[in-house]
């Protein structure tokens, strides 16, 4: 029983780190400069998991963990705003290339991986505690 917690926990806690990383890229597809102030534009992040053998179920489910956090290496977007005080020579401003729409469709994914774990640990807990009451 509690191995399904934990398998659970496992799947809420991936899904947080995506939810984190899909934020993060929404909350700087506008930024151009890195984090020590030179004119490098935001590279966006993506979460991959993998299965973690060591969180099994009764039934032979595995647990989830994250692999990584890899940053992509996708060309920047180069718009043209000559007045911009990152723009190059050519008054090109190398924006990050987030795609706003392919973000929320991943932030929903993660949200309802999310609250699809939340159920499984409510229904897991509702079992434990009907299972106490039958036994005690």
């Amino acid at each position: 029983m509690f191995s399904a917690f934990d398998v659970s926990t496992s799947g809420l806690v991936a899904q947080r780190t995506r939810l984190n990383a899909i934020s993060s890229n929404l909350a700087n597809m506008s930024t151009t400069r890195n984090e020590h102030g030179a004119p490098v534009p935001y590279q966006p992040r993506y979460v991959t998991f993998q299965t973690d053998a060591n969180l099994t179920t009764f039934g032979g489910g595995h647990g989830v963990k994250v692999a990584s956090v890899e940053y992509s290496q996708e060309p920047p977007l180069l718009k043209y705003e000559p007045g911009h005080p990152d723009a190059n020579a050519d008054g090109y401003v190398a924006y990050p290339n987030v795609d706003m729409t392919t973000e929320f469709v991943d932030a929903l994914e993660a949200t309802r991986a999310y609250e699809a774990n939340i159920g499984v640990l409510e229904i897991s807990k509702d079992m434990h505690n009907r299972s106490r009451q039958i036994l005690a």
